[in-house]
């Protein structure tokens, strides 16, 4: 057996060569880190370090579920997550039907590329752009609607526009990079499939949604139950770089109160029970979309 498994390994050592990266980044980033878990049911304390911290059980916990900026907190991130997965999951698949329906293969391949650019962008560029882009004072749209004889509206400083600003952002930032699987999905098509279609009678319309679209179906499952678990894993750099005390109502989420209690005000142990208790609402919700699109279908991650 262990003869087996050594001649495999050495069959296939190119390809553990080139996975080495990957493993070892999850394992240094994401399970070692998770040791740090124990801290949520202590006492922390910098200079006593883990062991001697004094055990709290779940006082943490049950702190969060009684302050009374958690509503306002699990209200945003769910909020924001669910207005992400709203209108950012299906605009990828727009975007890759539109492609795949390009004849002139010249400008389908320049288009993609600069829809792909965005996505390369790190978000401190991006959040700079959009600041300087909607400045009351200099703002190329602000510049517009002043021309348009109205008074210039400051964006950032108001939390009703929070929400739109970020999820318009994230689509643009990440739409083109998105529709890489689904073109993926669809460059393995049968093209017999068209032809039989078109015998049929049947148009580019009812091509693309009776040949395209279900081809597309077992993609879209395993990426709808991916983006679920990210539903309160929103990314914090963007929050806190958009976000201000003026707009707290809506753009603190999870990841930037995490930030303050954690990092700003040095509470530990109360930092790492709210973000551990939402990895496990998160993977409940990956757990159950799971059950339901196996039961539902035949495509599901486990």
């Amino acid at each position: 057996m262990n003869q087996t498994i050594i001649k495999r390994f050495m069959r296939d050592r190119i390809f553990f060569l080139l996975l080495a990266p990957a493993l070892l980044y999850y394992i240094l980033f994401r399970y070692v880190p998770m040791f740090g878990i124990i801290v949520s049911f202590k006492d922390y304390n910098l200079f006593k370090g883990i062991w001697a911290s004094e055990w709290v059980g779940l006082k943490y916990y049950r702190m969060f579920l009684a302050n009374p900026d958690a509503y306002v907190i699990v209200k945003n991130t769910v909020l924001l997550g669910i207005y992400r997965l709203l209108f950012g999951f299906p605009a990828p698949i727009i975007l890759a039907l539109l492609f795949n329906e390009m004849r002139f293969k010249t400008y389908k391949r320049f288009v993609q590329s600069v829809s792909y650019m965005p996505y390369f962008l790190s978000t401190v560029v991006v959040s700079s752009f959009i600041i300087t882009l909607l400045s009351p004072s200099t703002g190329w749209i602000n510049g517009f609607i002043q021309s348009l004889g109205f008074e210039p509206i400051n964006f950032l400083q108001k939390p009703e526009w929070f929400r739109t600003i970020y999820i318009s952002s994230d689509i643009w930032q990440s739409t083109g990079f998105g529709t890489i699987i689904y073109l993926a999905a669809l460059a393995s098509v049968d093209p017999y499939l068209y032809e039989a279609a078109e015998i049929d009678g049947a148009g580019r319309w009812n091509k693309m949604v009776h040949v395209t679209l279900p081809s597309l179906v077992p993609a879209m499952v395993i990426i709808f139950i991916l983006q679920i678990g990210s539903v309160l894993e929103l990314a914090f750099d963007k929050a806190f770089l958009l976000g201000n005390p003026a707009t707290f109502e809506t753009s603190d989420i999870i990841s930037t109160y995490v930030y303050r209690m954690g990092i700003l005000q040095g509470s530990f142990s109360y930092a790492t029970a709210i973000h551990l208790a939402m990895g496990i609402v998160a993977f409940l919700f990956v757990y159950s979309t799971n059950r339901i699109a196996r039961r539902v279908g035949e495509t599901s991650l486990w």
